[in-house]
C-alpha cells in the first residue's frame, strides 16, 4: 500500500497548536506531509507555543523532523513562493489538503481565487481538481464576510471544520480540547485515530 500524502498549511489565525498537533499525528500515521507555513503562522507559533522555531526554512525542516521523529523524506517544508512544488499543480498535488488553522484572510483569498502565495495556489488546485480541502477556521465572532466566504467554499466542495471543540467527553486539559479537533480532522481524512472516541464508542 502506497504512503498517503497530505498537504498541511498553517496560517496566522490563533490556534497554532491545532496545526502542530495535526502534523505530529499525520507523521505518526506514516503519512508523507507537504508543510506550508505562512509568515504570520511563524509569528503565531512563536507567540502561542514555547517552540523556538528557526527563521530559516531548512533549519525549520530539521527542527520539526527531530521534534516529531519524522522518517527521512517524510516531511517536506515548502517555501511560500515555490511555484515548482508538487502542490502547485493538479498533475501531481496530493489528494487531500488541510489548512489548520485557517485565517479569515486565507478563507477570503481562496474563496476568490487569489492564488497570491503557495498556500492559496495549493488550495485553488484542490478545488479545481475536485480534491479534498479541509479548512479549520479559528475566529469568533464570525462577520458576514467570514460566513459568506465559508458558504461559498462549502458550495465549491471544501469542508469547513471550525475549531470548536465539544465538551461531552469532559476534557480535563487544553491538550484534550486540541485533540478533539485533530481527531475530527483525521476522521475526515479517513486516517485511523485513537485520540478521541466517536460518539457511542467506548
Amino acid at each position: 500500500m502506497s504512503q498517503r500524502t497530505i498537504t498541511l498549511a498553517i496560517t496566522g489565525a490563533s490556534g497554532a497548536q491545532y496545526g502542530l498537533r495535526l502534523l505530529q499525528r499525520l507523521l505518526a500515521a506514516d503519512c508523507k506531509v507537504y508543510l506550508l507555513l505562512s509568515s504570520a503562522a511563524e509569528v503565531v507559533i512563536r507567540t502561542e507555543t514555547d517552540l523556538e522555531l528557526p527563521e530559516d526554512i531548512a533549519e525549520q525542516q530539521v527542527f520539526l523532523e527531530q521534534l516529531y521523529a519524522a522518517d527521512e523524506d517524510q516531511l517536506q517544508l515548502l517555501a511560500k513562493d515555490d511555484w515548482f512544488a508538487p502542490v502547485a499543480s493538479g498533475s501531481s498535488s496530493p489528494s487531500s489538503m488541510v489548512i489548520c488553522p485557517a485565517s479569515g484572510g486565507t478563507l477570503s483569498a481562496i474563496a476568490h481565487g487569489a492564488s497570491n502565495n503557495l498556500i492559496e495556489r495549493a488550495a485553488d488546485v484542490a478545488l479545481k481538481e475536485r480534491r479534498q480541502l479541509i479548512l479549520v477556521p479559528r475566529e469568533t465572532p464570525y462577520s458576514q464576510i467570514h460566513l459568506e466566504n465559508m458558504l461559498k467554499l462549502t458550495q465549491l466542495g471544501a469542508i469547513v471544520l471550525p475549531a470548536s471543540p465539544g465538551f461531552y467527553m469532559q476534557p480535563q486539559t487544553i491538550d484534550e480540547l486540541v485533540d478533539f479537533i485533530v481527531a475530527r480532522i483525521l476522521d475526515q481524512l479517513g486516517i485511523e485515530q485513537s485520540l478521541m472516541p466517536r460518539w457511542g464508542e467506548e
